[in-house]
């Protein structure tokens, strides 16, 4: 079992940044990928971006590139996400998640699906107003 607690989002304006952050119960130095993800009312929850368990590779959405940046402190067990020239569309529920320990860091486009992740944060709100 591993818990995540977040922190972090809240309303902005366009243009803004917020960091959100993700504490694990549990080291993350070791075999946790880890991903965020975000759901819009009325809408599929949809893939934001992900990150193996050393911080080297980082994947992500095409709607966030260049805006989003997921990193990590492996000292700390937390996993953090970046958000820069935040946009109305980015409004949405995030949510953190990790890969259960004992499986193996995620291929291809497994990266990017929920149903790769065991355990999933509380969810925090982000309101981009224009």
């Amino acid at each position: 079992q591993v818990d995540l607690v977040q922190s972090g989002g809240g309303l902005v304006q366009t243009g803004d940044s917020l960091r959100l952050s993700c504490a694990s119960s549990r080291r993350t130095g070791t075999n946790y990928a880890m991903g965020w993800f975000r759901q819009a009312p009325g809408k599929e929850r949809e893939f934001v971006a992900s990150i193996n368990w050393s911080g080297a590779t980082t994947y992500y959405a095409e709607s966030v590139k260049g805006r989003f940046t997921a990193s990590r402190d492996n000292a700390k067990n937390t996993v953090d996400l970046y958000m820069n020239n935040l946009k109305p569309d980015d409004t949405a529920v995030y949510t953190c998640a990790v890969v259960d320990p004992g499986h193996p860091e995620p291929r291809g486009s497994a990266w990017t699906s929920a149903h790769t992740y065991s355990y999933w944060g509380q969810g925090t709100q982000v309101t981009v107003s224009s």
